[in-house]
């Protein structure tokens, strides 16, 4: 099992690497070569108070992966209502209750991106932050932007310039940021396999999860993510993967 989860993270790893869209970064923890304790890193969402900072996150990846989530926490200060202020602990769901086994590290990171775009206040981790967000947003951006200069780097902005107010163009732009963010996670569920290809097997009652892995199990080509027609064979084994007949 542990060789398993060994190279899944490892491939994970690898696939991070060859995605530049995304541009999310994981490496080991401190340059070594221990696949159990990694470190993330991201880019601040546009039109937000964390805006051209980088924000670092520990990770640290349980014996049970996949079947329990990575245990992450920022390492890089930040103000936000559901990160704890003190010690980066993050309330986020993908990362406890919705955690799925077809979830991926870059997909954790992904939601934690889209996180920084959509605060939820009402189900804070940090009481004071959302109190904050909740009474008085303005201050609310004015410190968040100051801790994303101050710890992660953010450029400064001149007053006037805005740091991600609620105006109702930014607000429209972190709504589209968010919807981006949530279809990135919901395609990193298949793998880098074309979700029609996947589809037309879910059409068929089974769960993508299901799905994916009877894809990898028989050895489909992913094709780069372009969809195309497989071969009765394959078609074959994969039905009866599915069915519990191989």
């Amino acid at each position: 099992m542990a060789s398993n989860r060994a190279r899944r993270i490892a491939k994970e790893i690898a696939d991070i690497k060859a995605d530049h869209l995304s541009k999310i970064i994981v490496d080991p923890a401190g340059n070594g070569d221990d696949l159990t304790h990694l470190r993330g890193q991201f880019q601040g969402p546009p039109d937000t108070p964390y805006e051209g900072g980088t924000y670092y996150v520990d990770i640290k990846i349980p014996g049970e992966y996949p079947f329990r989530p990575p245990n992450m926490r920022f390492e890089t200060k930040i103000w936000h209502p559901n990160v704890s202020s003190q010690t980066g602990a993050i309330c986020l769901d993908t990362l406890s209750s919705q955690w799925s086994p077809v979830l991926t590290i870059k997909s954790a990171l992904i939601s934690l991106q889209s996180l920084l775009s959509t605060p939820e206040p009402k189900d804070p981790q940090d009481a004071e932050v959302a109190t904050m967000l909740l009474r008085n947003p303005s201050e609310f951006d004015h410190v968040a932007r100051d801790w994303a200069v101050k710890y992660a780097g953010a450029p400064k902005k001149e007053r006037g310039e805005g740091s991600g107010g609620a105006t109702a163009e930014s607000i429209k732009r972190k709504a589209q940021q968010a919807k981006e963010n949530e279809e990135k996670v919901k395609l990193a569920a298949y793998h880098g396999y074309n979700k029609d290809l996947i589809d037309r097997f879910v059409a068929m009652g089974f769960d993508v999860e299901s799905v994916v892995a009877a894809f990898e199990y028989v050895g489909i080509d992913k094709m780069g993510g372009e969809d195309y027609e497989l071969e009765e064979a394959y078609m074959g084994d994969i039905t009866a993967r599915l069915f519990g007949e191989a």
